[in-house]
Order: C-alpha cells, then structure tokens, then sequence
C-alpha cells in the first residue's frame, strides 16, 4: 500500500458515495512527475543546465544541422511565452551555449543557433539524460514499459490529439 492508497481509502471512509479510482491514476501519475522533474534537474545540473535551459538547447540540437531555430519555432515547440524565452536565451547566450544570428530569410528577425559549446554541453547532457531515464523505468520490465507508454500515449492523445 503507498501514500496514494491510503488517501483514496481515507475518502472511502469518509465519502463511500464518490468513485474515487480515478485518484489513484492522477495521484499516482502527479507524484510520479515530481520525482521524475527533480531526477532531471539533478542530471541536468551536473552539466550546468536548468531544465529550461536543457529543453533549448536539447530543441536546437535535434532540429538537425545547422542547429537553428527561429524564436517562433522555439516557441511552438517548448510552448513557453516569448518574455520566458527571452530570458532563457539571454542566459544560454551569456554561457556561450547559443548565438542569436540574423535570419537569413527574414531581415528583421533572427534565428537561434547552437555554438560549439552548447553542442559540446548538449550532447553530454543528454548522454547522461538517458541513462537517467533507463536508470528511472527500471522498475518495470520491457513488456511493462511497452504497456505503460501505450496506455499513456492513448491518454495524452485524447488531450492534444494525434499527429497521425
């Protein structure tokens, strides 16, 4: 029995007319995500990176060569507010990790692009991010992964809906 368990059986106890199942899944899902954030941010921290800044830079490198984005498709793909990238940008520019170079299809934006620097933190970064990640599913077989990530996949889909 965890901590999740005993707070759906004291609601039993107290309000036996609600369905509380649903609790559990939530309660569950939301401990689960704090325990997960602060693994993250402890790896990410060995390598001088916030999560935030990771989430950048780690958009940046995946987007393929020449490692640069727009403020606009960082944007859509962090979906964080244009003064919170500002700020984020302002830092990994400050750290060497990105540069702000003009948009060579649009003369009056710029786009962003990973240095050398932040390819060399990202890369390493993100080495240690997924052997944190395996280390963190370890618990669950292969099977149980597959099942999990499914079942979580059909769930978020009916939220933001399906690329497919």
């Amino acid at each position: 029995m965890d901590q999740v368990d005993k707070i759906k059986a004291q609601w039993n106890r107290e309000r036996p007319d609600l369905d509380v199942g649903p609790m559990g899944m939530i309660g569950r899902l939301g401990r689960l995500a704090r325990h997960l954030a602060q693994a993250h941010a402890e790896c990410f921290a060995t390598h001088g990176l916030s999560p935030a800044g990771f989430d950048v830079l780690a958009t940046l490198r995946r987007a393929g060569p020449p490692h640069a984005l727009t403020v606009k498709d960082l944007l859509a793909t962090t979906m964080v507010t244009s003064g919170t990238m500002t700020n984020r940008l302002d830092r990994l520019e400050a750290a060497g990790q990105v540069r702000r170079v003009p948009n060579p299809e649009d003369g009056r934006g710029f786009v962003v692009q990973l240095t050398e620097r932040g390819q060399a933190d990202i890369d390493a970064a993100v080495t240690d991010h997924v052997a944190n990640q395996h280390r963190l599913v370890a618990a669950l077989n292969d099977e149980e992964r597959a099942t999990l990530d499914a079942l979580l996949g059909t769930w978020l889909a009916a939220f933001e809906g399906s690329d497919s």
